[in-house]
């Protein structure tokens, strides 16, 4: 554990996080570009995790599609989080207490829970990528709460 405390803050000395750092300080984008930047690899990350998802049902390949297009979704989802923060501060900020839980939701067994998992990890990533707009989340809740009072 402290190893890892280590490697997140900096203290390493390991020439992997100093590639990150220096990807993170050398990005020159302005904000608005990361946020277009932000939702294409966003948008592309849901559709191949709703097509991964569709396909999990096709006959003897479904599960194995399943598994490379919502994998893929994943990826391209997280990493979608880094045009708004930079990789270095993403990878530290996703073992936070308030991300915890939406970093911890991946698990499933069969097709009715894969899909029920699917859906929620799909809206524990939305509200962890919300954290990263600032007062997203709030106006979010605020719209919820205008809309069922």
């Amino acid at each position: 554990m402290d190893k890892l405390k280590k490697v997140l803050s900096g203290q390493d000395g390991n020439d992997d996080l100093n590639v990150l750092q220096a990807a993170n300080e050398a990005s020159t984008l302005g904000w608005g570009t990361r946020v277009k930047a932000f939702l294409a690899c966003f948008v592309a990350g849901v559709l191949c995790s709703v097509l991964g998802t569709c396909l999990l049902w096709v006959p003897r390949k479904g599960l194995t599609l399943f598994a490379v297009f919502y994998s893929l979704g994943n990826i391209a989802s997280l990493l979608s989080t880094m045009f708004l923060t930079g990789p270095l501060k993403q990878l530290k900020r996703m073992c936070d207490k308030t991300r915890a839980l939406a970093t911890g939701i991946m698990i499933w067994k069969n097709k009715g829970l894969a899909l029920l998992f699917c859906i929620l990890q799909f809206l524990a990533f939305t509200w962890y990528s919300l954290s990263y707009i600032p007062f997203a989340r709030d106006a979010i809740i605020k719209l919820f709460s205008a809309c069922f009072k």
